[in-house]
């Protein structure tokens, strides 16, 4: 059930328990709230009303005894029909919640669905979003790219399946510069890099396959392989990344079809994989037949010197990986706007599912990213965003350092969005998540990413600005040690 934004007016002649009742019957009469669905438990709906509990149960009580609801021994109270005065006179109508249930795409975790509806609150101050503060994207540059649009031929219709060539032409030039040899004719438009792993679920691996991937993984909080019948084998890793000498073992142990990897500003932790390692999985994965699907997203966001170890499609020769990248990390999220390079025969199989899925990626998406990586804007703004993005890390570090040296330990990205902290003290994440967010702090518990890391956080700097943050760090600090301290 989403937020309740309604509370009932003290200052009205009708009774506060009424005014509850008369909302609720609405919601249930019109359809919106459906037979079968649960309510929130008689606290919580007393605190969104914010009334006393007994004013709520009065308003339950009167829906009982007109027949729209009913409450059941430890199961809480379900709606169970939307005319009850009508009941003899025509069916019940459908158990929308019996559906929901039996659908065949996994729910989000209860977490996660939080994360997403409150990364929409303006009040929270979000410490582990995955996508740049709104200050940090090219909004003159994607002005003026939009008005130089609206002179030219806007195109309304549909496109082929692969993506208009002129952005995989675009996509072919800016590949090349990081390594990356790929014709249009082997490049995918995608709408974005979500959109791409469940192409690839649905077109190239059987249901029940296993795929491998590092633990913790991105993958985990997602499912778009669990959802189409995969099985999910976690690889260890260490400071240089996946550890290669696991993943002969396991792709027998476990007969993997497929292995995934985020080699460069690894999500959730940052690590970097080595050249030497990269070389040696690409070496292991041909020796064994185990086809490769790596994910770029982040691997344009360094913050030194020299750009990280060139991605492993690059290093290919023998046309084992397939390749994932996206606009969403480092221009703009709302395009919508990824793309999947892999041999001709996989993509043309791509393709032919996603015509089947949404036939074809948003034209007038399309043509604005055409037009950015023509007009040569990326190269500047990823320049932008790395220094932007550098001091917005440096920040973080030094928050850390001030109020968290003796609560958690962790390590310094080179590149990316994310710090990975393990805390020290063996405290409730759920716990912690659920302080923070009464506090307008929106975190992300390391064990959306992996059960068993639960003493993990992936922070994100990438979002929030300075004062927000430095905000958020201290009243973290503060939750972490009085949680510590009631758990001893």
């Amino acid at each position: 059930m989403d937020k309740i934004d309604w509370k009932p007016d003290p200052s009205s002649s009708i009774p506060l328990y009424q005014q509850i009742e008369g909302f609720m019957k609405e919601k249930i009469t019109s359809g919106e709230w459906t037979v079968g669905m649960k309510l929130p438990s008689q606290r919580a709906l007393a605190a969104a009303f914010q009334v006393n509990r007994s004013t709520l149960i009065m308003a339950l009580e009167h829906l009982t005894s007109q027949g729209y609801i009913a409450g059941k021994s430890g199961g809480g109270t379900t709606i169970i029909h939307h005319q009850p005065e009508r009941q003899w006179e025509s069916p019940p109508p459908p158990n929308w919640n019996a559906y929901v249930e039996d659908g065949v795409h996994y729910p989000n975790l209860p977490t996660i669905q939080t994360i997403n509806r409150m990364e929409f609150d303006p009040t929270m101050i979000r410490l582990g979003t995955g996508e740049l503060s709104p200050e940090l994207l090219p909004q003159e540059q994607v002005r003026l790219l939009f008005a130089e649009l609206a002179r030219q031929h806007v195109p309304l219709g549909y496109e082929e399946a692969l993506g208009t060539y002129a952005l995989r032409s675009q996509v072919s030039a800016h590949l090349q510069r990081v390594g990356i040899s790929a014709p249009p004719s082997t490049i995918l438009i995608v709408s974005g890099s979500l959109q791409a792993f469940q192409l690839i679920s649905a077109a190239l691996l059987e249901k029940g396959s296993t795929m491998l991937l590092e633990k913790p993984s991105y993958l985990y909080s997602i499912h778009a392989f669990q959802s189409a019948g995969m099985k999910l084998i976690g690889l260890p890793m260490d400071e240089s990344g996946l550890q290669v000498s696991h993943v002969e073992r396991f792709k027998r142990q476990y007969d993997a079809s497929l292995l995934y990897t985020i080699p460069t500003f690894h999500n959730p932790t940052g690590t970097v994989m080595s050249d030497k390692r990269r070389r040696d999985l690409l070496e292991t994965s041909l020796r064994i037949g185990l086809p490769i699907l790596e994910d770029g997203a982040y691997e344009e966001l360094w913050f030194g010197h020299e750009a990280p170890p060139p991605p492993l499609r690059a290093l290919d020769t023998q046309g084992q990986v397939l390749y994932v990248g996206t606009m969403s990390k480092i221009v703009s999220p709302g395009l919508r706007i990824g793309w999947v390079v892999g041999p001709q025969p996989v993509i043309e199989r791509l393709a032919d599912i996603k015509m089947q899925t949404d036939y074809g990626s948003s034209s007038l998406s399309q043509a604005a990213a055409a037009e950015w990586f023509g007009a040569g804007w990326h190269a500047e703004h990823c320049r932008t965003i790395r220094r932007q993005l550098k001091e917005r890390r440096d920040c973080m570090l030094q928050l850390l350092d001030a109020h968290w040296s003796n609560l958690a330990t962790w390590s310094t990205p080179q590149g990316g969005f994310y710090i990975w902290v393990t805390l020290h003290a063996d405290i409730s994440m759920a716990a912690l998540f659920e302080h923070a967010l009464k506090r307008g702090i929106l975190i992300n518990p390391g064990y959306i990413y992996d059960r068993s890391a639960k003493k993990q956080l992936r922070l994100s700097f990438a979002y929030a600005g300075l004062d927000e943050m430095e905000r958020a760090m201290i009243e973290l600090s503060i939750l972490i040690r009085h949680l510590h301290c009631l758990s001893v």
